[in-house]
């Protein structure tokens, strides 16, 4: 480690609120599915910023469409009307399939936080009592960090500490129906889920599973909630995860890709429930930017694409196939779950708890990952990654993991 770098890493313990634990190295550029420190050393991203980054690092499209943007407008705040946010929403809801209003913010966890404001005011409107307000989330989601979105986050470890947390919340667990049903009663405004669990691991919901919450959301008239934060925007191999499935939503939350590390979040709400959120009811400082929805909206149209839709099926099952190789040669992993390039490489049973000490091993052979809990690598590349990066990406993991298991 250079004294730069170790001066760094030492500013960042002293001043930064200790909520992190980088590595002990500084990102410094990046070119497609490729990333260098400032000592110029190269890494495969298998990161992409928490599946941020669908488009890769210093994608020309997007480069162009902030410039263009930055030399006209930054901000105007939600008093005035700026062209690139309305364009944005007539494309997302045109690209949707059922959304007729969007609702603009800065991340997921606000998209979030809007959505689970609606689902309240949505049966408020409706005349039911205040008993019918409670939020059904399940076991092993995430949502986000607000206080709202942490109580439905249905993992402890996030929320200790930040107690009392906000009344109204119920978990289920995840793909089990009966569990399902035992807790959705007619108190329920909304159940929320993740087509894929992300923080829970990377599990997909089992097949019927969210065509059985629209069934039992139309039956009781609760609205049904896709957080396809992590999922959406072509990350599962089709533009929207639920897609898969067959089954539409009433309230969908992007962010992450939709910007491809450009920070923006949205809510897309169906008409039955788009004009909930009326004047004054909710509201946001930056969300709605030009500059964001200028770059979403370059993002939107390249990750709409087939071409790059077919390539993240095409580089997922490569990098399934390596996984399994791996495993073969090391003998580490019980399974690779997920859809597209989301993708969970499930530690075998023997090396529970690990997942961390893999990641460190991978950064030294040249390889950015991530994980999913403890056991768990996740592997969220760019959504454009081309074969070779794959191919490099794999090798460098294979000797991540001899090092490891030595």
């Amino acid at each position: 480690m250079s004294n730069r770098t170790l001066a760094l890493v030492e500013s960042a313990a002293r001043h930064l609120v200790p909520t992190y634990r980088p590595r002990a190295l500084v990102l410094d550029r990046g070119l497609g599915a490729r990333v260098w420190d400032i000592e110029g050393r190269d890494y495969v991203d298998f990161s992409a910023g928490i599946a941020v980054s669908a488009l890769g690092h210093g994608d020309p499209d997007l480069l162009a469409a902030l410039h263009a943007q930055a030399q006209k407008l930054w901000h105007t705040s939600n008093a005035f009307l700026t062209e690139p946010p309305l364009r944005l929403a007539e494309e997302l809801i045109a690209a949707s399939g059922f959304a007729s209003r969007v609702f603009f913010c800065n991340s997921g966890a606000e998209a979030n936080e809007a959505a689970i404001k609606l689902a309240r005011r949505f049966a408020a409107r409706a005349g039911r009592g205040p008993e019918r307000r409670v939020i059904l989330s399940f076991e092993g989601s995430f949502h986000g960090r607000t206080l709202a979105t942490v109580t439905a986050t249905a993992q402890p470890k996030y929320q200790h500490g930040f107690e009392p947390l906000p009344g109204g919340f119920r978990y289920a667990p995840f793909n089990d129906v009966a569990g399902f049903d035992a807790a959705f009663g007619d108190d329920v405004a909304a159940v929320i889920v993740e087509p894929v669990q992300g923080e829970g691991g990377v599990v997909p919901a089992a097949p019927g599973f969210l065509a059985h919450l629209r069934a039992r959301c139309d039956e009781m008239g609760a609205l049904l909630i896709f957080d396809e934060i992590q999922t959406g925007v072509g990350r599962s191999g089709k533009l929207w995860a639920h897609q898969w499935d067959g089954v539409a939503p009433d309230v969908m939350t992007l962010a992450k890709g939709l910007g491809c590390g450009f920070p923006i979040g949205a809510l897309l709400v169906a008409d039955a429930a788009a004009q909930t959120l009326d004047f004054g009811s909710h509201g946001t400082t930056f969300g709605g930017n030009p500059l964001a929805a200028a770059v979403a909206r370059a993002a939107l149209r390249k990750l709409s694409a087939p071409e790059l839709l077919d390539n993240v099926e095409a580089q997922a099952q490569a990098l399934r196939d390596g996984l399994h190789a791996l495993d073969e040669k090391h003998q580490v992993f019980a399974e690779v779950r997920g859809r597209g390039l989301m993708l969970g490489a499930v530690l075998r049973p023997e090396h529970s708890g690990r997942a961390a000490e893999v990641l460190d091993h991978a950064a030294n052979a040249g390889l950015l990952l991530l994980q999913a809990g403890p056991d768990v690598l996740r592997l969220v590349p760019a959504l454009n990654i081309g074969a070779e990066d794959v191919a490099e990406g794999l090798a460098r993991l294979d000797a991540a993991l001899a090092a490891w298991r030595t």
